[in-house]
C-alpha cells in the first residue's frame, strides 16, 4: 500500500453506531486481532489480551450491563446488534518488562502502558475498516462496569478492560467528519502563542464537533 492508499483508509475509519445484524466471516475477528498484535508497545511489552464475543446471550448481557451500570442509554442508533464484540484487555504485570526505574514507578509507567494499548486498539479499527467493516469504540466498557463484564466472561483478576469494539457491517453511510484546519495544528520548529488557537477558537470547534456527534446519535437506523 502506498501513502495515498493508507491515508484514504485512515479517512474512511469512523466510529459507527448502527450495524446490520448480518454475521461477518469467521476469520475477520482473527484478522483484526492479528493487526493489533503487531502494534508498537513500550519496550515491546505487548500488554494485551483479546476476548472475542459472538454468542448472542453474552452480547445481550454486556449490553444490559452497559445500560444499567455504565450509563449507556439506548438510542435510535446503537451497537447492540453488532455481530461481534472484541474486548481489549490490559495486563499490568507486563510493566515488569520496562527498565527497572520505570517498572516500579506508576506515574511514569502508566502512560506507557495506556499508550501501548491505545496503539493496539487503533490498529484494530484500521483493520476493520480495511475489511469493509464498521466499528465503534465503546469506552464505557472500561469504567465501573468492567468488573461485571470480567465476571461474566471469566476474565481473571488483575486484567483490566481497556475498551471494547463493536464490529460488523454498517447499516448507515458514514458522514463527512469535521477536521481542524492544518495551519491551526501543525507548527514547525519555533512557535509562539499567536500560532496556536485562542480559547474562543477552541470553544467554537468544541461546540461544532459536539453538535456533529449528537446529530449522528439521532440518525435513524
Amino acid at each position: 500500500m502506498d501513502y495515498d492508499g493508507f491515508l484514504e483508509l485512515v479517512k474512511k475509519r469512523r466510529s459507527n453506531r448502527s450495524f446490520k445484524p448480518d454475521p461477518i466471516p469467521d476469520d475477520y475477528a482473527d484478522k483484526i486481532i492479528e493487526a493489533a498484535r503487531w502494534a508498537p508497545s513500550g519496550f515491546n511489552t505487548q500488554p494485551w489480551d483479546f476476548v472475542v464475543v459472538k454468542k448472542q446471550e453474552l452480547k445481550d448481557s454486556i449490553v444490559q450491563l452497559l445500560e444499567e451500570k455504565g450509563g449507556v442509554p439506548r438510542r435510535p442508533m446503537d451497537y447492540s446488534n453488532a455481530p461481534v464484540f472484541i474486548i481489549l484487555l490490559g495486563d499490568p504485570r507486563t510493566k515488569i518488562g520496562l527498565p527497572p526505574r520505570l517498572s516500579t514507578d506508576y506515574e511514569r509507567n502508566q502512560p506507557i502502558y495506556i499508550s501501548s494499548l491505545a496503539s493496539a486498539f487503533l490498529s484494530m479499527h484500521l483493520a476493520a475498516t480495511a475489511l469493509g467493516l464498521a466499528s465503534q469504540w465503546m469506552t464505557h466498557a472500561g469504567f465501573q462496569v468492567q468488573v461485571s463484564i470480567k465476571e461474566l466472561l471469566g476474565v481473571p483478576e488483575g486484567f483490566e478492560i481497556y475498551d471494547m469494539m463493536a464490529v460488523g457491517y454498517p447499516a448507515v453511510k458514514a458522514r463527512p467528519k469535521p477536521v481542524r484546519a492544518w495551519e491551526k495544528m501543525v507548527h514547525y520548529d519555533y512557535s509562539s502563542k499567536e500560532d496556536f488557537r485562542t480559547d474562543e477558537e477552541v470553544n467554537d470547534f468544541a461546540g461544532r464537533t459536539r453538535d456533529w456527534m449528537y446529530a449522528g446519535l439521532r440518525r435513524p437506523d
